[in-house]
């Protein structure tokens, strides 16, 4: 039997789950995981487009997929900000993507700024 892939979602490839983009139904039969920030993205996205009572579902259904920050995590993502300034990532975009390299995972995303980076998985 063939290992699942492994993927780190950002907020944008979770909120385009939510959403049904047909182009994300693959990461239904993978192994996901994501980060308390991006949920924070998540339920304010949904929140404001949905309702807080939606938001609160979303994320009960996701939860099991939050991963800890580390501290290496924490000093490696502010040194990618750093080095790729002229890119405008937010904070959480930089954590998200060094959490995924970080753990062996593909990082999913449709943000522009990664389409060409290294461990992206880039979904539009």
């Amino acid at each position: 039997m063939e290992t699942p892939e492994t993927f780190f979602l950002d907020s944008y490839a979770l909120i385009e789950i939510i959403k049904e983009n047909k182009n994300f139904k693959r990461f239904e039969k993978t192994i996901n995981f994501t980060g308390i920030m991006n949920m924070l993205e998540v339920h304010y996205s949904v929140s404001r487009d949905f309702g807080a009572k939606r938001a609160d579902e979303i994320i009960d259904q996701i939860k099991t997929m939050k991963i800890n920050i580390e501290i290496k995590d924490v000093k490696e993502a502010s040194k990618f900000r750093i080095k790729n300034s002229k890119l405008r990532f937010s904070y959480i975009d930089c954590l998200g993507y060094i959490m995924a390299i970080n753990r062996n995972f593909r990082f999913v995303t449709g943000d522009n700024q990664f389409k060409d980076f290294e461990n992206v998985e880039f979904v539009k």
